[in-house]
C-alpha cells in the first residue's frame, strides 16, 4: 500500500533532467495550489526524449518557459507549498543549464495518447479522451475485466478468481499508471477475526488534457456524490467531463465513468460498510510501470497466501463442529442469530443460485449475523451483471485459492456443506 500511494501523481519520466522538480512531496489534495497541474504539463511536454539533443534544446526551452510561466499562475495560491518552491528553484537551476533564455516563446504540452501510437491523433480531439473511440481504427474491441470486494470480504480478481480474505487494515486493490484505488478493512464487531470495507480511496491521475488529479474517499455513513475538492468532474481541462460522478441512491450508491481511461467504478453502502466494483480494460489494468511491484495489488494477484481462510481446516473441521460452537472462545453476540438453515433460507431471498455469491451470503450471515451482508452479496452480483463482459462467467461455482504442494483443497465437496464446514472452519479461527 506504501508503495502504491508513493508513486501516484509520479509516473517515470523519460527526460532525466526533469526529475529534480518531481523529488518533493505533493501537496494536499483538498489545496488550491496547482503545481500538480504545472508537473504533470511539464513532464508530458518533456516525455517523448530520453536524451536532449542539440536540435531539441529550443523546444526543452520553450517547455520550461511554459512551465515557468504556469508556476507564476499559481503562485498566489502556493505560498509555503514546498512542492512549488521546489519546481520554481528547479525551473532555475534548469534554464541555467540548458543555456535559455527567460524570454521567448511558450508552448502546450506534447501530450501521449492511449493507447500509444496513434500520432496522428490531435491533442485537441475529444476522441483523446474518450477510450473506446481511440478503437475506430482498429479490427478488435477492447478486452473488458471485472473485479469487486464486498462482505466480510470476498474478492472477485480481474482473471475471475474467488477469495475470501482476511485482510485487516489498509490494502491496495488497484495500482497502475492511470488510477489507484485503496481500501481498509476493519472488524466488524470487537474481537472478531471478520472484516469488512470501511475506507475507500481512489485516485484519478492527471492525464493529457483530459483530466486533472482527483481523489475520490468514502467512509463508512459517509458515501460522498463528489470528489474530495467539491467538483464532480475531472477538473479544468479540456476533457474534464470523461471522468465523472453520478449519484445514483443518495448515500447508497455512486457511479464514476473514467471514459478516457473505458473505466466504470461502482461504489455501494450497504448497512455500515462499503463494496466496489469495477469494469476496466486489460491495457488500463496492465498499464504498469513497474511489473515487479504489479502483484502487490489484490484486484490482479488477489489475496497473499497468509490472507486468505486455510482450506486445510476444513478436513478438522467435521470432527470439531459440536466443540466449535460449544467450546470456541468466548464471542461477542451477533445482531441476530442465524442457523445454517435460516441463513442460507435468507440467501435464497435475493439468490436463488447457489453460486459462490450464494455461498459467501450464507458463510457471511454464520459469522457476524448482520443481513446486510446478505443485501452486500445481491447487490456485489447485480453490479457483476452490469460490468462483466462474459455473461457466461456471471455465476462462479468453484472457489480459487492458491495451492502449494500438499496444501491441497477437498474434492467432491458439495456446494451448501461446503458452506457449513467454512463457517466452522471461520469460528475455530477467531
Amino acid at each position: 500500500a506504501a508503495s502504491a500511494r508513493g508513486r501516484v501523481g509520479h509516473p517515470t519520466r523519460g527526460q532525466a533532467g526533469t526529475d529534480p522538480l518531481m523529488f518533493s512531496c505533493p501537496p494536499a489534495v483538498t489545496s488550491p495550489c496547482k503545481i500538480l497541474k504545472c508537473n504533470s504539463e511539464f513532464w508530458a511536454a518533456t516525455s517523448g526524449s530520453h536524451h536532449l539533443g542539440a536540435e531539441e534544446a529550443p523546444e526543452f526551452c520553450t517547455a520550461l518557459r511554459a512551465y515557468a510561466h504556469c508556476t507564476r499562475r499559481t503562485a498566489r495560491t502556493c505560498r509555503g507549498d514546498l512542492a512549488y518552491h521546489s519546481a520554481v528553484h528547479g525551473i532555475d537551476d534548469l534554464m541555467v543549464q540548458h543555456n535559455c533564455s527567460k524570454d521567448g516563446p511558450t508552448s502546450q504540452p506534447r501530450l501521449r495518447t492511449l493507447p500509444p501510437g496513434d500520432s496522428q491523433e490531435r491533442s485537441d480531439s475529444p476522441e483523446i479522451c474518450h477510450y473506446e473511440k481511440s478503437f475506430h481504427k482498429h479490427s478488435a474491441a477492447p478486452n473488458y475485466t471485472h473485479c469487486g470486494l464486498f462482505g466480510d470480504p470476498h474478492l472477485r480478481t480481474f482473471t475471475d478468481t474467488f477469495q475470501t480474505c482476511k485482510v485487516q487494515g489498509a490494502w491496495p486493490l488497484i495500482d497502475n499508471n492511470y488510477l489507484n484505488v485503496q481500501v481498509t478493512n476493519t472488524p466488524v464487531l470487537p474481537g472478531s477475526s471478520a472484516t469488512a470495507t470501511s475506507k475507500l480511496t481512489i485516485i484519478f491521475k492527471s492525464f493529457q488534457e483530459c483530466v486533472d488529479q482527483k481523489v475520490y474517499q468514502a467512509e463508512m455513513d459517509e458515501l460522498p456524490a463528489a470528489f474530495v475538492d467539491g467538483s464532480k468532474n475531472g477538473g479544468d481541462k479540456h476533457g474534464a467531463n470523461s471522468l465523472k460522478i453520478t449519484e445514483k441512491v443518495s448515500g447508497q450508491h455512486i457511479e464514476i465513468q473514467a471514459k478516457y481511461i473505458g473505466t466504470t467504478i461502482v461504489v455501494r453502502q450497504v448497512g455500515r460498510y462499503l463494496t466496489f466494483a469495477v469494469r476496466m480494460p486489460e491495457e488500463v489494468v496492465n498499464a504498469v510501470e513497474d511489473r515487479d511491484s504489479q502483484g502487490l495489488y489484490l484486484c490482479l494477484r488477489g489475496c497473499p497466501l497468509n490472507q486468505q481462510i486455510d482450506f486445510q481446516a476444513i478436513r478438522s473441521a467435521q470432527a470439531t463442529e459440536g466443540r466449535a460452537r460449544r467450546k470456541g472462545p468466548s464471542l461477542p453476540a451477533p445482531p441476530e442469530a442465524f442457523t445454517y438453515e435460516t441463513a442460507t433460507a435468507k440467501c435464497r431471498e435475493k439468490l436463488p443460485v447457489e453460486d459462490l455469491y450464494f455461498q459467501s451470503c450464507v458463510f457471511d450471515l454464520l459469522t457476524t449475523g448482520d443481513v446486510n451482508f446478505m443485501l452486500a452479496a445481491y447487490y456485489a452480483f447485480e453490479d457483476v451483471k452490469m460490468l462483466h463482459s462474459n455473461k457466461d462467467k456471471l455465476h462462479l461455482y468453484e472457489r480459487t485459492r492458491v495451492l502449494t504442494p500438499g496444501n491441497t483443497a477437498p474434492t467432491g465437496t458439495h456446494p451448501t456443506l461446503w458452506v457449513a464446514l467454512l463457517c466452522l472452519c471461520w469460528l475455530c479461527l477467531l
